[in-house]
């Protein structure tokens, strides 16, 4: 049998080998969209991303044969660990299928995160919530939309039987287009009547900056309470706000603001919905050049989902129904602009509220992620020799 060598990578070297792995396992799956390349080079670089300096950071390939076969890394987040001391994260875990791959990649990353004094290893989070995470366990036979993860459906069966149990299911809603349901057109227009106090406008692009930062506030709040959440830095929002600027649509983004009595304007609640531009990039496969661009200027505008993205009400508010004003303007909206349909992910299993409202709207659960975890006390199944490595 042939050896597995899992060896580190070097965070300050050619990073290229780790992020361009996913085209051996992906190339010929109609539902991958490759992400670009110029963008995951600079999520790779220490000096561009901030998150390398809020977190340990180590990365492995797998080689087999002298080709590699899988990648995987570890993380120790110290913003997440004044939420959930001990518990580790891993990402990046690809494979090809074979369970002995996955078992040496996770064996290497599991005795990483226990060196750091984790006690649990938890993923996949590439590299934690505020970024892509979960495993696709339902819903293959559909492209991912933008920013949402995708994996092949032997994954699943792969994480169970090398001893990964699941944490938590992250849910994506698909909503067809169509008229408003008259009850969330109801309760929107009821809420308008008896708070007449709390008003909506749209995402202002030309002070974009004053935009972002209201939105990093109430971001930090109203997920403060949620499972997994890992409160942003101002350094990590600005990088996430400058990614996502090129496809922001102010017609898809509002404030809603509460004017006050004495003339002051609190801004309580915000929702951001992008196009889907997985549409777009998926033709370049990674590459600006030679034809990316064409694809890029051809296609800008070819989108017709949507993903309803962020949508948050802050905490002082989260009892009065402020998210129908919020529902109700998005899908006016989308349907002028003419989309198929939108989903809205990812939203936590046991988030009642959220489900609930969603579900009024007519939202069906379409696609699963789930997040899985191990006890690094107990890694029997891990620690099993299947293989050579």
């Amino acid at each position: 049998m042939a050896r597995v060598e899992i060896r580190p990578v070097e965070l300050t070297g050619d990073m290229a080998p780790f992020y361009r792995f996913p085209w051996k396992i992906y190339g010929d799956d109609p539902h991958w969209v490759p992400p670009l390349l110029m963008e995951r080079k600079e999520f790779f670089s220490t000096k561009d991303n901030p998150y390398f300096g809020l977190a340990d950071i180590k990365l492995w390939i797998a080689w087999k044969d002298g080709q590699p076969v899988g990648t995987i890394s570890a993380q120790v987040d110290h913003g997440y660990q004044k939420v959930e001391a001990g518990v580790g994260f891993f990402g990046f875990f690809e494979f090809i299928d074979d369970p002995c791959i996955a078992r040496c990649l996770m064996r290497t990353a599991c005795d990483w995160l226990r060196e750091q004094g984790m006690t649990e290893a938890r993923g996949p989070f590439n590299f934690n919530t505020n970024h892509e995470c979960g495993l696709l366990v339902d819903g293959f036979d559909s492209d991912p939309l933008v920013l949402m993860t995708y994996n092949p459906a032997y994954y699943p069966g792969i994480y169970e039987r090398i001893g990964l149990q699941k944490r938590k299911d992250l849910l994506a809603y698909w909503l067809d287009a169509g008229p408003i349901p008259e009850k969330i057109q109801m309760i929107a227009e009821r809420v308008k009547e008896r708070y007449p106090e709390f008003k909506l406008r749209p995402v202002d692009i030309k002070n974009y900056e004053a935009e972002v930062e209201l939105a990093r506030q109430l971001y930090n709040d109203a997920w403060a309470d949620n499972w997994g959440f890992v409160k942003l830095t101002d350094e990590e929002f600005q990088k996430v706000a400058k990614g996502l600027k090129p496809m922001i649509d102010p017609r898809l983004c509002y404030v809603l603001e509460h004017h006050k009595p004495d003339g002051t304007v609190q801004p309580v609640a915000f929702s951001l919905t992008l196009p889907d531009f997985n549409q777009v990039v998926k033709p370049m496969n990674g590459r600006i050049f030679p034809f990316g661009w064409w694809h890029y200027l051809t296609r800008k505008n070819r989108w017709d989902q949507l993903r309803v993205f962020t949508l948050g009400v802050a905490k002082e508010h989260q009892r009065r129904p402020l998210g129908a004003l919020l529902y109700q303007a998005t899908w006016e909206a989308g349907l002028a602009i003419g989309i198929k349909g939108a989903e809205c992910s990812w939203v936590l299993e046991d988030n009642t509220r959220m489900r609930g409202a969603i579900e009024k709207l007519g939202g069906r659960v379409y696609k699963t992620y789930r997040i899985y975890g191990v006890d690094l006390h107990d890694t029997e199944e891990l620690d099993r020799e299947h293989c050579e490595a």
